[in-house]
């Protein structure tokens, strides 16, 4: 536990933690190892009552005489550059994070625009299936524009706050983003990885045919109920079959995507290599995005717990290169996922780089900054680490509701620039 010293007691060494918000000083965190005199001299000049002292995480203290009043003069003067210096830095790191936030935002507006462009070729599959067709190929073609180039990508999470029959439109794109880029990694080529997308968008269409209550049910569902749902597949097939300008290379995708490697999926039970190397891809991405967004009556679990369970409880039902991959490319900290960081501050994961997925962009908890410009750090900067993934029953009601991290997750690829 900290004890409350005053700032005229405090020594090199010393772990403290300024009762001050992340704006109202010149360092990076409020929790700091004092390495020098200078970063005393800063703190008394914050005129601080008081500031919470660690004495279990403090280096042990080497004794010194007290200053001269000139060397005291001397250390006031070199604190103040040293502070110059320090605010300086840190305004860079505010203007970066800022960039970021203009980053996410132009992301977000790709994303909505994606989404928007979905729900309206949707709305036209009955009633002009062939204008459908055609807009979802162009769709998939554009969002795989940064994904087919040889640069690094950055994957985006966006919260998003939707309503119940929008559900289908946004797994569709999710899936379909996460299973480009798998697709990708696996060495398909480009017009590959676009079939793979434009199939995950369609791959739910058979739950357009299914009556509403099933699909809009709060309660978990009976099994006369799960039948039904289950013959969404059967359903996706035969739509796909009717509609002439549908490539027939996606239809397995639609059929088999619930199946597994073990023979214990639907609609065939199909195994191994009988299942389309197409299916397979979105088979393992389509259970990872229900894992994160189940339904009614099931245990909604973190990006990262979802992957773990993929990998620790359905090895035996889900393909190991396709598995292994969709793991390494969502990162150890997938985007969703919350965190503690090594200054004790809780943040939440929005963005994983390709080239550095130990160094994710991190959303912070600031309690005196709106959430709308809460601050946006990148651990490719050096000076903080994450410390050890939460559960969300483990961070206080105040701090979710900042981070949001049970609403919707959506996914957004952008290329390096």
């Amino acid at each position: 536990m900290p004890e409350k010293i005053s700032p005229t007691k405090l020594r090199i060494g010393y772990a403290i933690k300024l009762p001050l918000s992340w704006l109202q000083h010149p360092f990076m965190s409020s929790k700091l190892t004092i390495e020098n005199i200078h970063q005393i001299r800063i703190i008394q000049s914050l005129k601080l009552d008081f500031v919470y002292h660690y004495p279990e995480k403090s280096l042990a203290a080497a004794p010194s005489a007290p200053p001269s009043g000139d060397e005291v003069l001397k250390q006031i003067d070199e604190a103040a550059e040293y502070r110059a210096q320090l605010q300086q830095q840190k305004s860079a790191r505010i203007e970066a994070s800022k960039a970021r936030r203009r980053s996410i935002q132009k992301t977000e507006k790709a994303f909505s625009q994606s989404f928007n462009q979905l729900h309206a070729l949707m709305k036209k599959l009955s009633s002009q299936p062939v204008t459908a067709i055609e807009e979802a190929t162009e769709l998939a073609a554009k969002m795989a524009e940064d994904i087919v180039k040889p640069d690094a990508l950055s994957m985006h999470m966006i919260a998003t706050a939707q309503k119940d029959q929008e559900n289908l439109y946004y797994h569709a794109l999710n899936v379909s983003t996460i299973a480009m880029v798998l697709a990708k990694n696996l060495g398909l080529s480009e017009s590959q990885v676009r079939l793979v997308g434009f199939a995950a968008l369609f791959h739910d269409i058979g739950k357009l045919r299914l009556p509403s209550q099933i699909m809009r049910k709060k309660e978990p569902l009976t099994q006369p109920e799960q039948n039904l749902l289950n013959l969404h597949t059967q359903y996706g097939a035969e739509l796909a079959e009717k509609l002439g300008d549908f490539p027939p290379e996606a239809i397995p995708v639609l059929f088999q995507h619930h199946e597994y490697m073990d023979g214990s999926g639907f609609p065939k039970g199909l195994k191994g290599d009988a299942i389309d190397p197409l299916a397979r891809i979105v088979m393992v991405v389509n259970t990872f995005d229900n894992l994160c967004h189940p339904g009614p009556g099931q245990a909604t679990r973190s990006p990262h717990t979802a992957l773990s369970y993929m990998y620790k409880k359905m090895r035996e039902k889900l393909p190991e290169t396709e598995l292994k991959l969709l793991i390494k490319q969502m990162g150890v900290y997938p985007p969703g996922t919350l965190v503690l960081l090594s200054d004790e501050r809780v943040g939440m994961v929005i963005t994983v780089n390709s080239d550095a997925l130990l160094q994710p962009d991190i959303m912070v908890y600031e309690p005196d900054i709106p959430r709308l410009e809460a601050p946006v750090l990148s651990l490719a900067d050096g000076d903080i680490a994450i410390d050890k993934v939460l559960k969300p029953q483990q961070v206080p009601s105040q701090v979710l509701e900042y981070l949001n991290p049970c609403a919707q997750i959506s996914y957004h690829v952008q290329g390096k620039k």
